[in-house]
């Protein structure tokens, strides 16, 4: 990545930068992508914080936890439309059944890479 001089403006009125290149270093683009990000939290409003390194069981479980959370209030919101509540519509029901719909195959999707990745691992040689 180079760095440019100052822009110049010809007597024609375009502007161009300097012949002047300079390499910046992988420190310099570091520091500057440091302190953009640190500029993007305090517009946000947040503060980078440490994080607590995460158990992948932890973080798997977590999902099908949620899939599983989708799929029994698809459930409840069929089973209370098909009983005649009045404060179920069937927009609701319907939106409520392609979440759950949807976050099972993606589901579906991550089993299948995880049980690929374990046949891969399995299958190399030692």
């Amino acid at each position: 990545m180079f760095a440019r001089g100052p822009i110049i403006a010809d007597s024609r009125g375009i502007t161009t930068s300097a012949s002047i290149v300079t390499p910046m270093s992988t420190l310099e683009i570091n520091r500057v992508l440091s302190q953009i990000r640190v500029m993007q939290d305090q517009i946000r409003g947040t503060t980078i914080q440490a994080t607590q390194p995460v158990e992948f069981g932890s973080v798997l479980k977590g999902a099908i936890d949620n899939v599983n959370g989708y799929q029994q209030n698809a459930g409840r919101l069929a089973q209370a439309f098909e009983r005649g509540d009045p404060d179920i519509n069937l927009s609701e029901v319907m939106i409520a059944g392609q979440k759950s719909s949807l976050s099972f195959q993606s589901m579906l999707q991550v089993r299948n890479k995880l049980v690929d990745a374990y046949k891969d691992v399995m299958n190399m040689p030692m």
